[in-house]
């Protein structure tokens, strides 16, 4: 009986404890909501997608610059894949991710709770350090580059558009075209290559081509990571009680020495 009242006990504190985190997380969301309230008086409308365009860099990043890096071929600031061609670019340099829940603001150095919260501060108090004289949004490019494919899972499943499909595979082989001119040598002609077979093919209705077929950046697995803690904290564990074990072991072994001793000396002659 008093064993079940002590699991009762633990499970309501575990519950009161959980509904307080949540009460404060949404206190603090909520707080963080208010002060962008406060500063959409200062809000100015920008025609293009950070979202998408932080998915556009995401997909450069890791599926087409680590073969730019490895040829060690310098892309063309007229290559509307070049960073400097990012709207939000310098914005996303001046993200600090600290933990999960707190992202700063690398301009202010103002906290918030979630990075959607971020962007809203980037685009209330920070407009003025986006170059929108010039047209830079990436996100245009997301036809071209599988956004949607990275964004949404199941967008594979969904029907295809062949009119679509054939307008995308058209910017893809431009950018292809202009970013890796087959004429500036053999780096060029193999990147020019890469990115036809890892973006361009993939455009068809026919289902047979799946974007990114070369790889990209090695991502670290995490249950890998996992794994490795967990093996490093068990570790030390483990030594302690063989440890104890063996400990226990020559104790007892020393017991049975002195038993048998003193009863060889009290067996009569």
């Amino acid at each position: 009986m008093g064993r079940a009242k002590a699991i009762t006990l633990i499970i309501l504190i575990q519950f009161i404890l959980l509904h307080v985190t949540k009460s404060q997380q949404g206190f603090e969301e909520s707080l963080a909501a208010r002060t962008l309230k406060q500063e959409s008086h200062d809000t100015h409308e920008v025609h293009c997608s950070r979202e998408r365009s932080r998915a556009a860099w995401q997909i450069i990043d890791d599926y087409l610059m680590p073969f730019v890096e490895e040829e060690g071929y310098q892309i063309s600031a007229d290559c509307r894949l070049h960073p400097d061609n990012d709207l939000f670019r310098d914005q996303e340099r001046h993200k600090i991710h600290l933990d999960v829940n707190e992202w700063r603001c690398g301009y202010c150095k103002k906290s918030f709770r979630a990075e959607r919260f971020l962007d809203q501060h980037f685009d209330n108090r920070h407009y003025n350090l986006l170059n929108v004289n010039q047209s830079k949004c990436l996100a245009d490019l997301c036809g071209a580059l599988h956004c949607d494919f990275v964004i949404n899972s199941n967008f594979l499943k969904a029907k295809c558009n062949p009119a679509a499909a054939t307008r995308n595979r058209h910017l893809c082989e431009s950018l292809a075209n202009s970013c890796f001119p087959i004429s500036q040598g053999p780096s060029a002609r193999r990147l020019h290559e890469l990115f036809l077979r890892q973006f361009c093919d993939a455009h068809t209705c026919s289902g047979k081509a799946k974007p990114f077929p070369r790889g990209g950046k090695k991502q670290t697995n995490l249950l890998y990571m996992a794994t490795s803690i967990l093996l490093m904290m068990l570790l030390p564990l483990f030594y302690l009680l063989y440890y104890l074990y063996q400990r226990d072991m020559k104790q007892e072994t020393q017991v049975l020495r002195r038993v048998s001793q003193v009863g060889r000396k009290a067996k009569p002659s």
